[in-house]
């Protein structure tokens, strides 16, 4: 027999543990948001698409709080799937642009990712991207990287190395060609250094 009431004793329960997720969730998402839209940024080239892409990789992040939150690296999970989601979107298009290399750089790539990085990002094949985007702006270790993007840690390290060797070709030193370089380019140059 239950005791009158006994059924909203267990609804207030619920109700209290969705706070505290909120409180939670709320907390991760100031946390990691700028670090998963520079990265998402990075590999997909478009500030505007990364945001947007961003923002339904944190939606979907909500609706499974409660297995994201174990997961080894949620901000590593929010930029899979955001990643994931552009690959979609790219296929739904239907456009595939064949000469993106030389593609018109916006003028606001925004985000504090240098637009010359943001160029040379693009020529960069997308696995050596995805691992730029998880090494260097998430600042994730080779383990986590591989589990993120199923692929061995030997792997990572390989397309690192060869990403961040074409970058130090392609990629003038922080101080040498623009004066106006902000100081988060300075330290994402620094970093391909």
């Amino acid at each position: 027999m239950v005791a009158p009431g006994g059924k909203w004793i267990g609804r207030l329960t619920r109700l209290q543990d969705m706070g505290y997720e909120q409180e939670e969730f709320a907390e991760f998402y100031r946390a990691s948001k700028d670090s998963c839209l520079k990265a998402v940024t990075a590999v997909a080239g478009d500030r505007y698409l990364a945001e947007e892409l961003v923002a339904e990789a944190y939606a979907r992040a909500w609706t499974s709080w409660v297995k994201v939150r174990k997961h080894a690296a949620p901000r590593a999970w929010v930029v899979r799937t955001a990643l994931n989601l552009g690959v979609s979107w790219w296929r739904r298009r239907r456009e595939v642009p064949l000469a993106d290399h030389d593609a018109a750089i916006p003028a606001d790539t925004g985000g504090g990712v240098d637009p010359v990085l943001i160029a040379a990002l693009r020529r960069l094949p997308a696995r050596q991207r995805e691992v730029l985007a998880l090494r260097i702006f998430l600042d994730l270790d080779t383990e986590t990287t591989a589990k993120a993007l199923g692929i061995a840690p030997g792997t990572v390290m390989a397309h690192l190395s060869r990403a961040v060797a074409a970058l130090r070709r392609e990629v003038p030193p922080a101080g040498s060609s623009t004066s106006g370089t902000s100081t988060s380019t300075m330290s994402t140059r620094e970093a391909i250094r």
